[in-house]
């Protein structure tokens, strides 16, 4: 698993910016950003948002919660990276969904996930 310091230096030079930039950008010097990266030290809670915001990822991404770094909009829309409408209007429609459909639905994805792992 990739550490929170990994992550923010992957997703920097994924970039192409500067330590000096992104500190900038967020208000810390240069040199605590590097200290972030080398896992020397870790961001408060604001910083953290900060980056995530900048990076436009998730904070559980960057704590290594989750290897999806994709951030939702603050309004709940579809993630503009997928460009399917059908895909849209299932997640639109997903959260209206009873317990036990989405039980269902789980055993599916568990189905679908175990066979390509199979392949």
């Amino acid at each position: 698993m990739m550490s929170l310091g990994a992550r923010l230096k992957k997703e920097r030079e994924r970039r192409n910016w500067s330590q000096i930039y992104v500190a900038e950008k967020i208000g810390i010097t240069n040199a605590v950003l590097s200290n972030y990266e080398r896992d020397y030290r870790d961001p408060d809670t604001e910083t953290l948002k900060k980056l995530a915001l900048l990076y436009e990822v998730k904070t559980d991404y960057l704590l290594g919660i989750t290897d999806n770094p994709i951030a939702y909009e603050k309004d709940g829309t579809f993630p503009t990276i997928i460009k399917d409408p059908e895909l849209e209007r299932w997640h639109k429609e997903l959260p209206k969904s009873d317990e036990e459909d989405l039980r269902k639905l789980r055993q599916m994805w568990e189905i679908i996930k175990s066979k390509g792992n199979n392949e």
